[in-house]
């Protein structure tokens, strides 16, 4: 009978035990857990909130930023990479001097486009910052950024085109292998660039 008193308040005991804590508190604390944070959290620290110090690193830079993913999945080069992969793409000294010409050519175009975005987007910013925003400010602002980043997605683009122009279809081909894509692109119509061989 002892045994059996002993066993059932060892029992009791070790249910109680694994009750949360907070249900044995009468203190009124709840239970629930924190709101998880914010996936922004951070980024209101930015100097121009909508863009990240790598964003703003790029355009500034004139790097691609994914801009030409349309033409570089699909067989056209661009000429930064085509620079990078010179030697095992056998360039020719003439294929070199027309593809550096066309990286100067693109980042003298697409800099300033991206200079123009870093300054409207700090414009947005201050709007929204200072509350001055209206209707009209913000209709006027998005209005530029969303032409300008048209314009700078264009830019990259047309530059891929060139680029693949200057090309050989085995060169494309080998550039394809050589970025690591798996199969080459459906071949498009007959445009008088190249496109990667089969």
């Amino acid at each position: 009978m002892r045994f059996m008193r002993w066993a059932i308040i060892c029992a009791t005991w070790a249910i109680l035990s694994t009750l949360p804590a907070a249900a044995q508190d009468h203190g009124g604390k709840s239970d629930r857990p924190p709101p998880p944070a914010s996936p922004y959290a951070g980024m209101e620290m930015r100097p121009v909130k909508a863009l990240s110090d790598q964003q703003t690193a790029d355009l500034k830079a004139g790097r691609g930023m994914g801009l030409a993913l349309a033409a570089e999945l699909n067989g056209y080069p661009g000429p930064a990479h085509v620079l990078e992969l010179a030697d095992a793409l056998s360039l020719s000294n003439e294929q070199r001097a027309a593809t550096k010409a066309l990286l100067d050519e693109m980042k003298a175009e697409t800099i300033p486009i991206g200079e123009r975005i870093i300054a409207d987007e700090t414009a947005l910013d201050r709007l929204f910052s200072e509350r001055r925003v209206t209707t009209a400010s913000l209709d006027a602002t998005t209005a530029r950024i969303g032409a300008a980043q048209g314009e700078l997605r264009a830019a990259h683009l047309r530059y891929h085109l060139a680029m693949a122009a200057l090309l050989s279809p085995l060169q494309v081909a080998h550039y394809r292998e050589l970025r690591g894509y798996a199969t080459a692109p459906a071949q498009g119509g007959h445009d008088g660039h190249h496109h990667p061989a089969d």
